[in-house]
């Protein structure tokens, strides 16, 4: 029993649409899968209902976005399985509302470099909650500035350190976040440490009990990453999940559904907390 507890669709910075996900995680043997799309909970419902008409176990989902405030960079935070899922709509709004803010300014930037319209930027975003970059290079593809999503261009424009039309803002304090998952009875998990440089954020909230779980098994961790993240989980009794963290064709290199799994072990321990947080909910 393995899942793929990190997918996104077209609801955020995804390439395909929620029946895609599921049809092809049931192709691959996955039994459970989340989708995880950014600071949106838009998928559960229908997720849920394809999930039972393919067979294939739905764990609720969101990757929330965060500030780590000490270092001055983000972080992603996976919940799962919230249980008053309403409590992070207001945390949701807001983070769309920044990344929005944020793509409208790297729009109005790439325009003046490059020849390219609003309109053919939205036609990517068009059902996702907010505008990505990757929706401003598929536009610059279309129109034959590069030929690929993740190449010398992408550098050029938004490369986090010297990108020339990067536009960052700070997010909400990852603890803030962390107590609004607990608040909310979901499952709070620390995602690809390694992506971001967040070991000692990953050191810091798990010994303050502010996690329930790390991601090890990622695309962006190798082996000196995964021991560290490992031996961070075995210290603090932490869930290890694992997920593709598909994007599909917006994926940074080739990553396919069930290409980084969590095990039968985690899983377990993940619906014994889901169904403490239920119980909780009637005490």
């Amino acid at each position: 029993m393995v899942g793929d507890l990190h997918c996104h669709t077209k609801l955020s910075d995804g390439s395909l649409g929620i029946e895609d996900i599921i049809v092809q995680a049931k192709r691959t043997g996955i039994d459970f899968i989340s989708i995880t799309d950014h600071d949106t909970l838009a998928s559960v419902s229908r997720a849920t209902v394809l999930g039972e008409r393919y067979g294939v176990r739905m764990i609720p989902g969101v990757e929330l976005s965060a500030w780590d405030k000490t270092r001055n960079r983000k972080v992603h935070i996976l919940c799962y399985a919230p249980q008053k899922p309403d409590r992070l709509e207001g945390l949701c709004i807001k983070c769309c509302e920044i990344r929005k803010q944020c793509a409208k300014e790297m729009v109005e930037k790439v325009m003046k470099l490059y020849p390219i319209t609003p309109e053919s930027v939205m036609k990517y975003a068009t059902g996702s909650k907010s505008i990505f970059k990757q929706h401003i290079l598929h536009a610059l593809i279309d129109y034959g500035y590069t030929t690929e999503f993740y190449g010398e261009l992408n550098d050029e424009l938004f490369n986090l350190e010297t990108g020339t039309c990067i536009v960052e803002r700070e997010y909400p304090d990852v603890n803030f976040v962390l107590d609004l998952i607990h608040s909310s009875r979901g499952i709070a998990v620390l995602a690809h440490p390694a992506f971001y440089d967040s070991f000692d954020l990953m050191d810091e909230l798990a010994a303050k009990g502010k996690l329930d779980g790390v991601e090890a098994y990622h695309y962006t961790a190798d082996d000196a990453a995964k021991k560290k993240i490992l031996e961070t989980a075995e210290k603090y009794n932490l869930i290890v999940t694992g997920g593709s963290d598909f994007h599909g064709l917006y994926n940074a290199q080739p990553t396919h559904i069930g290409s980084n799994t969590t095990d039968k072990e985690n899983l377990d321990r993940i619906y014994k907390l889901i169904k403490q947080n239920k119980n909780s909910l009637q005490s």
